[in-house]
Order: structure tokens, then sequence, then C-alpha cells
């Protein structure tokens, strides 16, 4: 059935804590990288020949290892760009440095989302915590870039895809290719993303939601992107299309934010899945039903465990 959860996962959803969660990938030891040569976790390598400066940003949380699998391997093979630069970012450190395979979702983040803290005003605040105090630190290294390639992974049931955070950044990731989705997405209402920011600052930015957590498949996914959005940069030879149709375009129309704590899908629901009509019911919020908005509804991924102010679901649209 679409939507069936494992053990595991529907006892997440039901609030306890179930049987562990199945890691099949191990944690790449950093210690060789924490560093750095543009500061601490964060290596950047320029080329004699002018190009655009790409950075490729893994462990924006802490427990999405994936990514550091790609730029452990990419730094280890002393990847380096043939124009331009390149800048290879582990993001949250200090969250990646506590994360136990025996309870992978635990180490996410500290204090805050990291990838909730890129607006101007918070950054230049007086807020404190292990993840602005992280943003800051990244932030002029981040400032100098063109375009921005975020990974990510995802705990709940999802096809992967791409999400960008303004139009601007639409015709970069559909020319990637892969994964076949592309969504356009505001933002949300707990707090502005990596994308986001880089979106105000004129770059173009990327974030790759590349499959579940811990599986082989997704990390083979973040390292296929990532070289092929460095080929499209020119910062790397340039890799063949993948083949299959071209990725489509959807754009977010809602974003549906949990007000209660007893907010439940009536079932659970996959990212990807297409809703065909406009208001079927597909969660309670306390007595507020959330019923789909319009006819050919895309469901991007839904969060079968979200805590208030945190983003349920987003509903979004093809375009064309």
């Amino acid at each position: 059935m679409a939507g069936a959860l494992n053990e595991a996962l529907t006892a997440l959803a039901a609030g306890g804590p179930g049987p562990r969660l199945p890691v099949h990938i191990a944690a790449p030891d950093i210690r060789r990288w924490m560093d750095g040569n543009a500061a601490r976790g964060a290596w950047s390598f320029a080329a004699e020949a002018p190009g655009p400066h790409v950075c490729v940003v893994a462990l924006t949380h802490g427990n999405e290892i994936g990514g550091a699998v790609v730029l452990d391997r990419w730094l280890r093979h002393e990847l380096r760009p043939v124009a331009g630069r390149l800048s290879l970012i582990f993001a949250n450190l200090d969250a990646y440095a506590r994360f136990d395979a025996q309870d992978p979702t635990a180490s996410r983040f500290l204090e805050q989302d990291l990838n909730r803290v890129w607006d101007p005003e918070m950054l230049d605040g007086a807020g404190r915590s292990a993840e602005l105090r992280r943003a800051r630190v990244l932030r002029p290294l981040l400032d100098s870039a063109d375009v921005v390639l975020d990974l990510h992974s995802m705990l709940w049931p999802a096809d992967p895809l791409l999400l960008v955070g303004a139009p601007g950044s639409e015709g970069l990731a559909l020319a990637l290719g892969e994964p076949g989705l592309v969504v356009s997405d505001p933002g949300h209402e707990a707090g502005r993303r990596l994308i986001d920011y880089a979106a105000e600052a004129g770059q173009r930015g990327v974030l790759l939601e590349a499959g579940n957590h811990w599986e082989r498949e997704t990390v083979a996914l973040m390292e296929r992107v990532a070289r092929r959005m460095l080929g499209i940069c020119g910062v790397r030879p340039a890799m063949a299309a993948p083949i299959g149709p071209p990725a489509r375009l959807a754009r977010v129309t809602e974003a549906v934010t949990a007000r209660g704590a007893d907010f439940a899908f009536t079932r659970p629901f996959r990212g990807g899945e297409v809703i065909g009509q406009a208001g079927i019911l597909i969660a309670m919020d306390g007595g507020a039903e959330i019923r789909t908005p319009h006819d050919n509804c895309l469901l991007v991924m839904p969060n079968l465990r979200a805590a208030p102010g945190m983003t349920a679901v987003r509903f979004a649209a093809f375009v064309g």
C-alpha cells in the first residue's frame, strides 16, 4: 500500500521509540578534515581558470550522514576544480559528533535546526545557540558563493526531489535532470533555509533530498547529482545527462504548519503522492480539517510526526 511504513517508522510516527531504525552506511571519520582551510570543517580550492564559486554543503543536519560520505570521499581523492572555486563544507560538526547508529534520529541538531537560522536579522542579532554560532562562522564563505548545493536525506518515505527557494534557481535544478522532480518552495514558517538565504543574496541555491537516511542508494544519488552540478557550472568536467524523461517542475501552493500536538494524517502518506481531487481529507489538526486545495495535488515530504510549529506537509501543483 502507498505510504506503508516499516515497524520502526510506524512506532516513531505513533510517538514511541520502537525498534531501532536500520543504518546501512557507516558514518565517516572526518577528524582529519576538521581544521579546514577556509573555516573549521570547510575546505575551499581555487583553479587557475576563472569560473563560478560552488559550495557543496553536507551535514546541515547532523544525522544526515550521506553527504559527509561524499565529501569525505572527494577530499580523500583530492578532487579539485578545473575552473572557478569549489568549497566543501561539513556544516553541523557538533551535532554530527553525537551521531549514534543505535539512536540515529537523535543528532539532527543540538539546540535549533541549522536549516532554519538563515535570516540576516537572526544572524546579526543577539541570539545564541550552537547552530547560530556555526552559521555565523560559515557565513563569510557562503556569502562568496555563486551556487550552493545543500545535500539532505529523509526520514519518512518519499521520492527523491530537488528543492529551490526562488524561481531563479529552477532552471539550474531542472538541468540536473535527476531526481525527476523539482519543487519550487518559498520555505517554512519556522525559519529560513540556507537556500532561502542564497536566493536573497542573488545566488542560485538547490537543496537535494536524496532519499531515505542511511541508505547506500541515497549516497550514490547525492554523489551523481553533486558531480553533475559541478559539471553544469564548469567547475569540473561535464557529466552525461541521465537517461529518462526530463525532470518536472512543481510549485508549492500551500504549506501546512502543525498547530496542535495532536496533528495526525488520515494515513501514512508518502512524499511524491499525487491526490487527484481537491477537497480530500488528509489530516486533522485538533478540530481543523486539512484537505487538498486543488486537483492533482502533489504532497511534498509529509512529516508524520510534526510537532507544533513544524511544517507537516506542503501542497504543490505541477507546472506545464
